[in-house]
């Protein structure tokens, strides 16, 4: 049995009507699940306090982060990320944030205390968040949080990202902890921000191995994803056997996302999710706590979260979105949504497609060799 966390608090985490990373995604996905007959009954998780922000951000930018939550940037509020167009200031930008870090370390929370086996956060991801810095629409970082905290119960955490873009901030916040995994596969940083996540970066000192990355050519399609994903994921786990999965399950690399330039389909992501599932059965004892993220086309976006929501649950999964939610979505985007949970059958035309794949192919097996006299010693 799944649980699931989620409050309205976490909609406070806004930066304006223009801005992409909008709380009306997960409006949309919540109302999506309700529509379908599976209403979201979510364990209201507790605020993140500041001590536990602490845990991996310095006092520095937290007071800084402080300073700006009266919508007003503060002095040097750039040089810690702060007041520009990815992150700009907003009013109870601190209270909103750990908002979102509350429930993702509630979640880790209930996973090393033995309370619950699967856990989704309907909120969070903010994985490009460093210890003094704000990026990539990421004020403070709750996934490494979560990690902490489980680290912290002696758990080995494996971290697994499917978000298009790096998840460098959770990367370099363990980057020397052997008891963490992370493993992000992402369009690669050569033509995407935030310009890391290559083969070479494979973690530092007791640490080195423990990092891996899967940079995937721009226009890359959900079976050479998929053939990454399982040259690399289950390998892995097998060789680092966590105790906890975390996942940043960012929506991002759909193919009609317009922040990137991925071509994966929503059955793409149903066999990654399911997948997930699968590998947190055989390794983890099931233990597994999943996020959101990134995903800017509110159609896909909420269709495929919703999909997440109901794989999680053990729900099956019905061929059309009512027409019902549609119509009342529509009139507000003003944007014709897909009338099935799945996208209509299609197909690309790429250049390049073989070569894509074969490069694809490379990096996968280059990534494994990059860590491989690692783990022989380990």
């Amino acid at each position: 049995m799944a649980t699931l966390l989620f409050h309205d608090r976490y909609l406070n985490y806004n930066f304006g009507p223009e801005h992409p990373f909008s709380p009306v995604r997960q409006k949309m996905t919540l109302d999506l699940l309700d529509a379908l007959g599976h209403p979201v009954d979510a364990e209201v998780p507790p605020v993140a306090s500041r001590d536990d922000v602490r845990r991996v951000h310095s006092e520095a930018f937290v007071a800084k982060v402080e300073a700006a939550s009266n919508g007003t940037a503060p002095p040097r509020a750039r040089s810690f990320g702060l007041n520009t167009g990815d992150v700009p200031v907003f009013e109870d930008m601190d209270a909103a944030t750990r908002g979102l870090v509350g429930g993702t370390l509630h979640g880790a929370r209930l996973l090393a205390e033995g309370q619950a086996k699967r856990v989704l956060q309907l909120g969070g991801g903010l994985h490009h968040a460093r210890e003094e810095e704000a990026s990539g629409f990421c004020v403070y970082n709750d996934l490494s949080v979560a990690i902490d905290v489980l680290r912290e119960h002696d758990l080995r955490v494996a971290y697994v990202d499917v978000d298009v873009h790096h998840g460098d901030g959770v990367q370099f916040l363990h980057y020397d902890d052997p008891g963490v995994l992370t493993l992000s596969l992402h369009e690669t940083g050569r033509a995407l921000f935030p310009g890391t996540g290559g083969i070479e970066e494979i973690g530092k000192g007791p640490g080195r191995g423990f990092s891996l990355n899967v940079p995937l050519a721009p226009f890359t399609e959900s079976e050479s994803f998929l053939d990454a994903f399982e040259r690399v994921v289950p390998y892995a786990l097998s060789h680092f056997q966590p105790d906890v999965l975390v996942v940043q399950c960012g929506a991002d690399a759909h193919f009609n996302d317009p922040l990137a330039d991925l071509l994966l389909t929503t059955r793409a992501y149903e066999r990654i999710f399911r997948r997930l599932l699968v590998l947190s059965d055989e390794h983890t004892d099931g233990r597994l706590l999943c996020t959101l993220g990134g995903g800017y086309r509110l159609d896909s976006v909420s269709r495929i979260w919703a999909l997440l929501g109901l794989l999680i649950q053990d729900h099956d999964l019905p061929r059309t979105v009512p027409e019902g939610y549609r119509t009342r979505w529509e009139a507000r985007l003003d944007d014709p949504l897909t009338p099935t949970l799945h996208d209509r059958e299609r197909s690309f035309e790429v250049d390049r497609r073989a070569s894509i794949e074969d490069e694809n192919r490379r990096v996968s097996e280059q990534v494994l060799e990059q860590v491989a006299s690692h783990w022989r010693h380990a």
